[in-house]
């Protein structure tokens, strides 16, 4: 089984990973590096990104069970940055940008904060937001931030919305799969328990924000979106992706097969489409990602 990831992206993610203890992943990481570009070109020719790199399912696993199994051995610590993100937002402060947000929770997540040690679900939370950042950056976008058990991320829509809502739709599926396939069978193996994840997405405008006066100062992303998002992902079961009404539109009629339309009846929906002042239209995943 194979998949496709983007050249010039994998090439940063490999080098992001600052990884050395498997020197049998050497040869993968220095085949990538000579793709390398900067953050800025990279958007700025987003659209014409070729996906003609190719690498087998089962090297990509085996390196991030490897990295994994490390950390849960403590040969091995993450260093996770929402560097890429700011840098890309300070081009934009005081302004308003058209972004897919995506949300990506860990399920139950405050009944493992009371029953598990304190260590345990520290490194829980590590490995999800550590693993999930490296996809989120392999297919172009960004972390916004790490709010609790969560993270945000984003990836900018300006330039063709079928495009990126297509390509983020593939991320929110690879995340998921990542968490199946690569980062449960490991914590079964050190006794943790099973990782459960839901996620939410939207697409729209967004106000960037930066908080101080110095440009190191934090930047955020604020507005309705935000909040629909947010709602969204609340909303959301399970091992499933939830989408806001215009992601689901952009998205091609085949991975609009995938969702169905949420019932928001009996759920206290306050939120109003503002392209056509109706109420908001939720649709998720029919079925759990297997």
């Amino acid at each position: 089984m194979i998949i496709l990831l983007y050249n010039i992206r994998v090439c940063n993610t490999l080098k992001s990973v600052n990884y050395s203890n498997h020197g049998k992943d050497d040869n993968s990481i220095e085949k990538f590096k000579r793709n390398k570009r900067s953050d800025e070109i990279v958007h700025e020719n987003m659209t014409n990104i070729e996906e003609n790199n190719i690498i087998d399912f089962k090297t990509l696993c085996n390196f991030r069970q490897g990295r994994l199994e490390d950390v849960l051995s403590k040969r091995y610590e993450y260093n996770t940055s929402i560097e890429r993100g700011q840098r890309f937002l300070l081009q934009h402060v005081n302004s308003k940008i058209d972004l897919v947000i995506i949300y990506a929770d860990i399920a139950a997540s405050t009944k493992m904060s009371m029953t598990l040690p304190t260590e345990t679900f520290v490194t829980i939370v590590k490995a999800f937001s550590h693993e999930l950042s490296s996809i989120i950056d392999s297919y172009g976008g960004f972390v916004l931030k790490y709010v609790g058990d969560a993270i945000i991320s984003f990836f900018p829509s300006e330039f063709n919305k079928y495009l990126i809502c297509d390509r983020s739709y593939r991320c929110a599926n690879s995340m998921l799969a990542a968490v199946r396939n690569d980062i449960n069978p490991v914590f079964r193996r050190h006794g943790y328990p099973d990782l459960r994840i839901k996620i939410g997405m939207a697409e729209g405008k967004n106000v960037v924000i930066q908080y101080g006066k110095d440009k190191s100062s934090q930047i955020d992303l604020i507005g309705y979106l935000m909040n629909v998002t947010a709602k969204i992902t609340s909303i959301t079961r399970p091992d499933r992706i939830s989408v806001g009404g215009t992601f689901y539109t952009l998205l091609h009629p085949k991975s609009q097969s995938d969702f169905e339309m949420v019932s928001l009846e009996n759920m206290d929906w306050k939120y109003i489409d503002k392209h056509n002042e109706k109420p908001y239209k939720v649709y998720t995943t029919k079925y759990a990602n297997e």
